[in-house]
């Protein structure tokens, strides 16, 4: 597989952003999921929209539908938890070989892959619709300041999000802050650390502009300190302990969020520890996780890794609440059982968690640790630890901390958006890591191609990917 990718090494290939501003908004504007209002003219214009505080919410409403549904943050088998959990070391494959899986186990895409396509095609189709709020906010003449703002925040939030899961995919990408087609059609690529940068940029002005309340209880929508998570984790990647530590002890110290009581209620519509989440697409129906994950005979397509499920210790409540053994034939495999209201459920007690709290103990004592401060390193790790029914950790040394936090951040947030993969990649662990357990592991496949079908449209996105 290796020698066909490195056959197409010399091709190449560009991102051709061809969505209609309004065809897009139009789209948004159908999705019932987030708000429950109709669309009050197919015909609408864009102007229009953002003229009226009910379209507007309802289009950038969309943006969050879409993010939940397709590309890199939908809880299907095209996102990012199970694919990366395919490519990195959390879930082992038993599928055959004309499923889209296969490729992520087998390291095999190419730049002519369409499911590399897809994430990168879907990831900015849903940045031109942030892009177009945001543009169409800014210009608006009759919106209340307060919803501006708000409308502001939220698309700038999401264009961040998205370019900053981009770049840990593929590496350098366009930046896009814009809808002119021209513009899009030439651009150029921006280096991963000044994407993730700019993502940094437009996470502080959302911080700036959202206010600490949720516009709606369910958290459906982010709020500042939702805000504030993703520039913790943005600002770990870029090494920035001490903004790190800042972003995620203001999270911390809110009143707003705190552990469950109960480790089983973490997943639930209602828990105090979730930042940010998306609802189902219909009011009866639960997560896209629940039913990529879970099965109840033989793991069809696949199932954890036995090597994930050994590295939890004895007792820890994760292990009996998130993860869940099936007999087979006398052999035992297991799923990801996080959500559990899979295929059948008559009640809708699930939504998707984008962002938790226990992952801003996790940034913090990673930044304290890099930083000296081993104490409140071990203190922060502790209070994950004990969430889990877990005594505090042995860990005392700055190594040994490091180490203890990066296990603490797999057995807390597997099969979670490609957390495990990210974090192997960022700290330079992926070969070591991934070389031993994966045949066919090189280097070259920390990054996906870039799409041949749309470089091919603009050198100024040259050259592709080591590898591909």
């Amino acid at each position: 597989m290796q020698n066909l990718k490195n056959s197409r090494g010399q091709q190449f290939c560009a991102v051709l952003l061809r969505a209609c501003c309004t065809a897009v908004l139009v789209s948004c504007l159908g999705c019932d999921s987030f708000v429950g209002v109709e669309l009050p003219d197919s015909q609408l214009s864009v102007s229009d929209v953002f003229e009226d505080a009910t379209t507007a919410n309802a289009a950038m409403a969309g943006v969050y539908s879409k993010m939940r549904d397709s590309g890199m943050l939908s809880g299907s088998s095209t996102g990012c938890s199970y694919v990366l959990g395919l490519y990195g070391d959390e879930l082992e494959f038993y599928g055959s070989s004309d499923v889209d899986g296969f490729l992520y186990a087998a390291n095999g895409l190419l730049a002519t892959s369409p499911q590399a396509a897809s994430l990168w095609n879907e990831a900015y189709r849903q940045i031109y619709g942030a892009n177009a709020v945001i543009n169409g906010v800014g210009e608006s003449a009759f919106l209340p300041e307060a919803e501006r703002n708000l409308l502001m925040g939220e698309a700038l939030f999401a264009r961040g999000m998205l370019h900053f899961y981009l770049a840990n995919l593929f590496g350098a990408i366009p930046y896009v802050t814009t809808t002119d087609y021209q513009a899009n059609s030439t651009i150029g690529k921006m280096p991963v650390g000044e994407a993730w940068q700019q993502a940094r940029v437009d996470l502080e002005e959302a911080v700036s502009l959202l206010p600490e309340t949720y516009r709606s209880p369910d958290r459906t929508r982010p709020n500042k300190f939702a805000a504030m998570a993703l520039l913790s984790r943005i600002c770990l990647y870029q090494g920035s302990w001490e903004s790190a530590s800042e972003h995620a002890t203001a999270v911390i110290e809110s009143p707003m969020y705190n552990f469950d009581q109960d480790i089983e209620a973490t997943f639930l519509i209602g828990s105090s520890a979730t930042l940010f989440q998306f609802s189902p697409a219909r009011s009866t129906d639960n997560t896209l996780e629940a039913v990529t994950f879970i099965f109840d005979a033989s793991p069809g397509d696949s199932a954890l890794r036995d090597e994930l499920v050994s590295t939890f210790e004895q007792g820890d409540l994760r292990r009996a609440n998130w993860i869940r053994a099936v007999e087979d034939n006398g052999t035992t495999y297991y799923h990801a059982y996080k959500y559990r209201q899979g295929v059948g459920a008559t009640v809708q007690a699930e939504y998707s968690k984008v962002l938790r709290f226990s992952e801003l103990f996790l940034i913090r004592s990673e930044a304290r640790a890099r930083q000296g401060d081993l104490a409140g390193a071990a203190a922060d790790i502790n209070a994950v630890r004990s969430q889990a029914g877990l005594a505090g950790t042995p860990a005392s040394s700055q190594s040994e901390l490091l180490q203890a936090v990066l296990q603490e951040r797999r057995v807390e947030l597997f099969a979670e958006f490609g957390h495990r993969f990210f974090d192997l990649k960022r700290l330079g662990l992926l070969d070591a890591t991934l070389g031993p357990v994966k045949n066919g592991w090189n280097t070259a496949d920390a990054n996906f191609p870039i799409p041949l079908s749309e470089l091919l449209l603009n050198p100024n996105l040259m050259p592709q990917n080591a590898g591909y």
